[in-house]
């Protein structure tokens, strides 16, 4: 049993809990309360790869279940008896542990002696009830955190209520806006395979992409994610598709797991442009985003759709920020639309973003192979994607001007492409 830190009960805003890696854990509870916050705890997304098992009687009942039977990765043990017990328990405990297992404590005292008393005993960390599901997510995911590793990158998944209401530009133009203006590294994942948009959009043509990534997961790493990416500006690579129909995409509900895994321990932001499809793996991208956009027409198929999209993600992921919505093609001529107040309303939710539809400025971009800002830079529509692009990183200002310090990854793919 390792130790591990105290840890602050407010989290800030901006604070990324990693999901947890293929574990299995057991909790032994000894009230409702607990109980009922750790299955809150095990059906959160970040819990996702790990195999969890809830029971009540404390740490007696861990000591009984684990007397001639393996122990889990991680052990959750609520206790309401004094110290003395709760000591006892695990001096027993311990002697049925297997190397490696990790044990958390819950308890209902503040008591700084008991957990210096089981920090001794090798206890990774004593949590103080009632439980806040985010206190205990962070507690469980730094048990695994590399000593040392930077923060993981935040994803941020586009995807369009509706086929053809430009998910795909917004999400193309609000990368370029977060590496541009707020000068952060960022990656842009095109994961409209047979069909995707973000080579002609960035004006490139690379040999491999994202393909080669989920086709041959078997050989991919941080080296061949590196040659697999192609740069787009200073802040920006890409990882494009190949948008040819040689083969069928059938992939598995996991297929893009490693990949995304790679991604987020290389680069501080990844935005991934999900294509207008409902399959096992594009579900589970939405749900696993740190952040989901959904862009919409102000027209009433895109309002049930994105009502749709709003309900289960809301249930798929309770404790994490709503999705945003970004109103896109808001003004077409003689077109009738829905107000974005009345759409918003249907969904609960604020409008982002409404984004004025201009067909000679999103053609002239589409055409050459440009960004809104390149065609025409401090215009309204440049400006609506930087403020997109703050609201959703966190950042108070646009930085302009600056230069960063780049993550390993994309550092890598600028030196051999300079």
């Amino acid at each position: 049993m390792a130790a591990g830190p105290l840890h602050e009960t407010e989290m800030s805003g901006e604070e990324i809990i990693a999901p947890l890696p293929r574990i299995t854990l057991q909790a032994f509870c000894e009230t409702q309360e607990v109980a009922t916050a750790m299955q809150a705890v095990t059906a959160d997304r970040r819990m996702d790869k790990a195999q969890t098992r809830i029971q009540m009687g404390g740490p007696a009942a861990a000591v009984e279940a684990f007397r001639a039977a393996p122990t889990p990765n991680v052990i959750v043990l609520e206790t309401v008896t004094e110290p003395s017990r709760l000591i006892a328990s695990l001096d027993a405990l311990a002697e049925s542990c297997d190397p490696g297992t990790k044990v958390v404590v819950i308890g209902h005292v503040n008591d700084v002696q008991l957990y210096r008393d089981l920090i001794r005993r090798g206890v990774s960390d004593y949590l103080i009830a009632p439980l806040g599901v985010l206190d205990v997510l962070r507690t469980l995911s730094e048990l695994y955190a590399t000593p040392g590793a930077e923060t993981l990158g935040r994803t941020i998944a586009v995807v369009g209520a509706k086929g053809g209401v430009g998910a795909s530009t917004v999400a193309h133009n609000l990368a370029w806006a977060i590496g541009r203006n707020l000068d952060a590294s960022t990656v842009i994942v095109d994961l409209d395979i047979a069909f995707g948009t973000a080579g002609l959009d960035f004006n490139q043509d690379p040999p491999q992409g994202i393909a080669e990534a989920v086709f041959a997961p078997d050989r991919l790493d941080a080296n061949m994610l590196d040659r697999l990416l192609s740069r787009c500006s200073e802040n920006l690579a890409l990882l494009a598709a190949p948008a040819v129909l040689d083969r069928t995409v059938d992939l598995s509900e996991d297929s893009l797991d490693l990949l995304l895994d790679l991604l987020r321990a290389s680069v501080p932001c990844i935005v991934l442009d999900v294509p207008h499809l409902w399959t096992g793996w594009a579900k589970r991208t939405l749900i696993g985003a740190d952040e989901v956009v959904i862009v919409a027409a102000p027209e009433l198929a895109s309002l049930r759709n994105a009502k749709n999209l709003m309900d289960l993600l809301r249930a798929a992921r309770p404790n994490d920020s709503v999705p945003r919505l970004i109103l896109n093609q808001v003004g077409i001529a003689k077109r009738p639309e829905i107000d974005a107040a009345e759409f918003a309303k249907a969904l609960g939710v604020e409008v982002m973003n409404a984004i004025p539809f201009d067909a000679q400025l999103f053609g002239t971009a589409a055409n050459n192979g440009q960004m809104i800002a390149e065609v025409q830079a401090g215009g309204k529509v440049a400006e609506a994607f930087v403020q997109i692009a703050m609201a959703l990183t966190g950042r108070g200002e646009a930085k302009r001007g600056k230069r960063s310090l780049f993550e390993p990854l994309v550092a890598k793919l600028m030196r051999r492409k300079a």
